[in-house]
């Protein structure tokens, strides 16, 4: 494995965990007050504007890591967009435990 490849590599690692904190903590605790809208509007666009870039260039890479982002970051901000009752019975159906 080149360095390309590694670095590659960890940047998507590092960009896909980042947000499973986040989608976790609104599932565990169904608080979505302090997430900012505006902040995940500008991040979905920008997941979803670079997966079309990377599926125009036909590079995997950048697809699959911009669409496990996408979904990531797309799911919080629905969640912070649902009304309580809606985002009860997600986050409930995620983690009946919770």
């Amino acid at each position: 494995m080149d360095a390309a490849h590694l670095i590659g590599g960890l940047a998507t690692l590092a960009s896909t965990t980042s947000f499973l904190p986040q989608a976790w903590k609104v599932i565990r605790t169904r608080d979505t007050q302090a997430i900012s809208t505006r902040m995940y509007s500008v991040t979905v666009v920008g997941f979803a504007l670079w997966l079309t870039y990377g599926w125009l260039l036909r590079q995997w890479p950048l697809i699959l890591t911009n669409s496990i982002c996408l979904a990531l970051s797309a799911f919080i901000l629905v969640m912070k967009l649902l009304p309580r009752h809606r985002k009860e019975a997600v986050a409930a159906a995620l983690d009946p435990t919770g």
